[in-house]
């Protein structure tokens, strides 16, 4: 069980999945229902402590206080967007490191975007996460407990969960891969597969492990550029899993799942919003099961940045409108991502700590 600590140290439940927590149970002598017991307090009551757990036996209990801890985050403050309501969380782990999560209400539906690593390891060009480097991985109660926290400290009923916070999910995949078993399961009752979204900048292998996987969840591949040259210069890691790798990964995802791939492509003056590009895009979303988000660039300024990532410019607002209506002239299903919590770092790519 990867997220239990050392014997010497309370054992994390908050984060094993359901079967993990029956043979946690039945391997202290205990009887498997315990375990779907514990999950349904932990995962659907979203429970702060043991001793709520009323339906436990008080001798089980006790000992579950002193051996066991089901809490994975720490709430540490948070900001609300003067426009939209759009509200950021800071998060401590367990050890001392802080994460961001970011609630984002709606007229039909309010999302959660969650982090699944403390900053980033891929170094992508628009995205603040990527400059404040890399830490940690995040275990599944860390990523479970964002949803929790974000619940019950706005009171609000979270009908979406995007992997789209800090960090990259199929890099750390065995731990995102649990959280959305633990997401997933009927016990839960909490959120449809349909309405998670994992956001990748293109782990390929990963994307056919998950395709083959039980789930269905649904994929959103950051593309940002249809040229194998650009999109390296934008993000590194496309020279070790190539553009073309992806769209073939993704399409896999596709036809495995029965999902639509989401595209995300922020919007770069001069560097991704040309008539070619227009072209290529409209090429590769007539290929596979897709929508586009056109995504406005957002300000890397409270992060300092430094060479190609310091010239990056937002495409102006005409331009990407008419981007827009040249892709869907070629009957290309195209959304417009509107720029929300910018005010507080908190719109896309702009999450990050400084100090950890």
């Amino acid at each position: 069980m990867e997220n239990q600590q050392k014997s010497t140290e309370k054992v994390l439940l908050k984060g094993l999945t359901l079967s993990e927590l029956i043979n946690y149970f039945t391997s202290i002598g205990e009887k498997r229902f315990r375990g779907e017991q514990v999950f349904q307090w932990m995962y659907n009551r979203l429970a702060d402590d043991i001793s709520e757990m009323n339906n436990i036996p008080k001798p089980l209990r006790n000992k579950l206080l002193e051996e066991t801890s089901i809490t994975a985050l720490e709430y540490s403050e948070h900001q609300t967007s003067e426009s939209g309501g759009t509200i950021k969380y800071a998060f401590k782990t367990a050890d001392n490191y802080i994460i961001e999560s970011v609630l984002i209400p709606e007229v039909k539906r309010t999302t959660l975007c969650v982090s699944t690593q403390v900053g980033c390891p891929l170094d992508c060009q628009f995205c603040a996460t990527g400059l404040m480097g890399y830490q940690k991985n995040l275990n599944p109660g860390e990523i479970f407990d964002q949803y929790r926290l974000a619940k019950k400290l706005s009171g609000e009923e979270i009908t979406n969960i995007v992997f789209m916070g800090m960090g990259e999910p199929l890099i750390n995949y065995n731990n995102t891969f649990n959280a959305l078993k633990i997401f997933s399961e009927q016990l839960t009752q909490g959120i449809s597969q349909r309405k998670i979204t994992v956001s990748t900048s293109g782990i390929a292998p990963k994307i056919y492990e998950l395709a083959d996987s039980e789930l269905k969840v649904k994929i959103a591949l950051s593309l940002h550029s249809c040229f194998e040259e650009v999109r390296s210069k934008i993000m590194p890691i496309n020279q070790k899993y190539s553009l073309r790798e992806n769209l073939n990964a993704v399409k896999y995802y596709a036809q495995k799942t029965g999902t639509r791939i989401t595209f995300e492509y922020v919007m770069l003056k001069g560097v991704n919003d040309r008539d070619v590009d227009i072209k290529e895009l409209a090429k590769i979303a007539r290929d596979i099961p897709s929508k586009i988000n056109l995504i406005p660039f957002n300000s890397l300024k409270h992060m300092q940045p430094s060479g190609f990532a310091a010239e990056l410019e937002p495409t102006p607002k005409a331009r990407i409108n008419e981007f827009a209506d040249k892709l869907r002239e070629r009957n290309i299903s195209v959304f417009l991502r509107e720029t929300q919590g910018g005010d507080i770092a908190a719109a896309c790519g702009q999450l990050a700590v400084k100090r950890q």
